[in-house]
């Protein structure tokens, strides 16, 4: 059985790792932030410090790009996709199963989240799947503002995936 997180599909670029772990998991990527991706390769701001790191991680964020792009694909996330929470998932050899997730954005937290947090939340409280970010400022809004949604650091991916906090452990006194 895999173990579900929930993700941005940029991350998946960035820490290739994640593609590669050590037991089977599952990736609930909200829609939007597959849509995203043309718009990082596009943009002239660095997304990574070195330069060959960053041409690295386009390419990657390219060739995932192409991947959903293929008529094949788009077709069936464009059928899969139509109502709200539908999900298509894409299953990989090594384990690894991308679940794309038609998430609603309403708007729930205003100006404390941008569109694309408030999905990754939205999608973790919806299915009760822990959330995976590298942003210490998103993660310190969580915890300032309350959202009920579980969250692991990437760095602590490994723990999360072998053994991990359950809900029920979090909510015990």
């Amino acid at each position: 059985m895999s173990k579900p997180f929930v993700i941005e599909a940029i991350m998946l670029a960035i820490y290739g790792e994640l593609m590669a772990p050590s037991q089977p998991v599952e990736y609930l990527i909200p829609a939007s932030t597959i849509y995203e991706l043309d718009e990082f390769i596009q943009s002239p701001e660095p997304i990574m410090p070195l330069a060959g790191d960053d041409q690295y991680v386009r390419k990657v964020m390219q060739e995932m790009s192409k991947f959903f792009s293929d008529p094949f694909n788009r077709k069936r996330l464009e059928k899969g996709l139509i109502a709200p929470w539908s999900k298509v998932p894409f299953t990989f050899p090594n384990g690894v199963t991308l679940t794309i997730v038609n998430g609603e954005d309403n708007a729930m937290w205003g100006e404390i989240f941008d569109p694309v947090e408030t999905q990754l939340l939205l999608t973790s409280i919806r299915f009760e799947v822990p959330m995976i970010t590298d942003q210490p400022d998103f993660q310190d809004r969580i915890l300032e503002y309350v959202v009920p949604v579980q969250f692991y650091d990437v760095e602590d991916f490994e723990f999360a995936l072998e053994q991990g906090i359950s809900l029920k452990e979090l909510q015990e006194p």
